[in-house]
């Protein structure tokens, strides 16, 4: 068997879904155009750059829907999948998806966003295998704004990819290759790790880094 892992967000998807969240929050009245823009704008710059500090904006990207019922949250997740991120996925990346399944390949989504935003995403790539930030809630089931456990981001991601593994009784070694498919330098550390490192989409750094190392560079989208 192989092990195929795809990131998220300008890899699978033309865009941010995390971003694109908090816009879809102030389109729809729940957000300030100013002060959220600004922030999350802001957040997206440090994600960019390597300097994002997980925990702050987790508390920041969660703070006005975890304030809503279970109801009011169900509604806001269906509402940005009809609007913003089923009009986004595109037919060649659910085809990347179904011929690594088609091989036989074990397959999961590994992404940095939390998992109220991406779980119905996953859902829609019928991939039911999704490792996100996994959120902390409190006795009544409510999300905190903190993260639970050790977050699928930068080596979190190879901490949380050798967890779910060893849950299935299996270890990276156990695979003839594991392909991870990426655009972004946040991600070196897991694509170092695979057999079969993909530039997907790259943006500038992860593509210079990627033609200097030979790797395997995949434009999905035009």
């Amino acid at each position: 068997m192989n092990l195929c892992l795809f990131d998220l967000d300008h890899t699978l998807l033309p865009l941010d879904s995390d971003h694109e969240f908090g816009e879809f929050l102030i389109r729809i009245g729940l957000a300030d155009p100013v002060s959220y823009r600004s922030r999350n704008d802001g957040f997206y710059r440090q994600y960019v750059e390597g300097t994002l500090k997980l925990s702050e904006y987790i508390e920041f990207t969660t703070s006005i829907w975890r304030q809503l019922t279970p109801v009011e949250q169900q509604a806001l997740q269906a509402r940005f999948m009809d609007e913003v991120i089923v009009p986004a996925i595109q037919p060649q990346a659910v085809s990347l998806v179904r011929q690594h399944e088609s091989q036989g390949d074990l397959v999961a989504i590994v992404t940095a966003t939390n998992e109220f935003v991406t779980r119905p995403i996953a859902q829609a790539f019928g991939v039911p295998e999704l490792l996100a930030v996994r959120l902390v809630r409190d006795s009544m089931g409510r999300v905190t704004g903190e993260i639970d456990g050790v977050p699928s981001f930068r080596e979190g991601k190879i901490t949380r990819v050798e967890q779910w593994l060893a849950e299935r009784q299996l270890k990276l070694g156990d695979f003839q290759r594991v392909s991870f498919y990426s655009d972004s330098p946040n991600d070196l550390p897991l694509l170092e790790l695979a057999s079969d490192p993909v530039a997907t989409n790259p943006s500038p750094a992860l593509e210079a880094i990627a033609t200097d190392r030979g790797w395997r560079i995949l434009r999905l989208f035009a």
